[in-house]
């Protein structure tokens, strides 16, 4: 479910689709600049996919989570090594699509950019950019950390053997080097696709737009440097988890300064309509708050051995992800799609106020959703553990 959420949804859609359509629009050229590399990395995404969902139609399944922890993923008396492949397999394909597109986007926003009219790109172009940036520097961490896995698996080496001066949290250090970065790579372009909704039924720029800009190059450098604080319970020394702590902390200065951005470009408005789409950025805003302030919580090292493991944890993260990435790529598929699909649907009154079936449905999302997610924190404060049906 992880992987899938992540890598054959979130990523394509609100990363890779909307880029692909509008990144182009937006900097007035007429095409990305490798077309081709782009129809590749496009169709490699079905590829990996079927990769991935192969692993559980194997007779057991992978049983390894979606972070694929060694010494379970790399022992043989694990259920199915082939499931391991599988994944391996998959997320290896998913990822050269990741890299070849974010290459491209970033090619076409420097080279195409320039040529059409300067670089006063808005802000779902900067988003885009830093998430590129971001990918093309941590995708080839995770890769060979997998690698080592198949290796491991397959062939006798002892990467992550401690019986053979291996090191298993080597792999923690190696997947969340790329772990941590991805949920800013998840989270950076649904910031774009809220920030161009508010803006349009604002009828003016978003408020603060230089610091929105830099909030989204902080997040971006802070997010990369704090990839240990999942990492809190496996014996790190006080000194590394005082900076791991208080880096996490730090994030919530330019995430806070986008949500001040935001409610100040709301706020400096006259926003009559009921549009369905103006919801849904409107709650992104409050639940990915929410969603952030439990961040904070955790971020103390303290807190986080505490909670670590319990179902606070996926209370926070599908806050984030689950209410905020999902609730934006859904706010720019309504907010979007006259551009992308013309006048060929009726359900969907953007421009002109609200859809009923829309209503319906977005009220019935948002209040099943915060029923499943909200009972958890209270479940993760009674150290209620994950993975533990009961």
């Amino acid at each position: 479910h992880g992987l899938a959420m992540i890598f054959m949804f979130l990523m394509p859609a609100l990363y890779g689709g909307y880029g692909n359509f509008f990144v182009p629009i937006y900097i007035g050229g007429s095409e990305v600049v490798f077309p081709r590399t782009n129809a590749i990395s496009y169709f490699l995404v079905p590829l990996g996919s079927v990769l991935v969902i192969q692993s559980i139609c194997s007779e057991f399944g992978s049983g390894i989570g979606w972070t694929m922890y060694p010494p379970l993923s790399t022992s043989l008396m694990a259920l199915n090594p082939e499931a391991t492949d599988w994944l391996i397999g998959g997320l290896a394909v998913l990822g050269i699509s990741s890299l070849l597109s974010s290459i491209n986007f970033l090619g076409t926003c420097v080279f195409m950019g320039s040529s059409a009219g300067g670089r006063n790109y808005i802000l779902y172009i900067w988003a885009i950019i830093f998430t590129a940036i971001m990918l093309i520097f941590t995708l080839p961490i995770l890769t060979g950390g997998l690698l080592m896995i198949l290796l491991d698996l397959h062939i006798n080496t002892e990467f992550y053997d401690s019986m053979y001066s291996g090191d298993s949290v080597l792999y923690q250090h190696l997947f969340w080097f790329f772990g941590h970065p991805e949920v800013y790579i998840l989270i950076l372009p649904g910031f774009g696709v809220v920030s161009q909704t508010l803006s349009m039924y604002a009828c003016r720029s978003v408020f603060g737009g230089q610091s929105m800009i830099l909030a989204m190059g902080c997040i971006s450098i802070l997010g990369s440097l704090v990839w240990a604080h999942h990492m809190m319970t496996v014996g790190l020394e006080v000194d590394t988890r005082a900076y791991f702590s208080a880096m996490t902390i730090m994030i919530a200065i330019p995430t806070g300064t986008k949500i001040f951005n935001w409610l100040g470009t709301y706020m400096a408005s006259h926003i009559s309509t009921r549009a369905v789409d103006l919801w849904s950025a409107l709650s992104f805003i409050l639940l990915f708050t929410l969603g952030g302030t439990t961040g904070v919580v955790m971020g103390n090292s303290g807190m986080d051995i505490a909670l670590h493991d319990t179902y606070y944890i996926v209370a926070h993260f599908h806050f984030v992800l689950s209410l905020g990435a999902v609730l934006a790529t859904i706010c720019g598929f309504i907010f979007y799609s006259r551009d992308m699909f013309g006048d060929t649907t009726n359900l969907f009154h953007v421009q002109t106020g609200s859809s009923p079936y829309l209503s319906i449905w977005f009220i019935v999302f948002l209040a099943s959703i915060l029923l499943i997610f909200l009972p958890m924190h209270i479940l993760g404060f009674n150290v209620m553990p994950r993975r533990i049906p009961d």
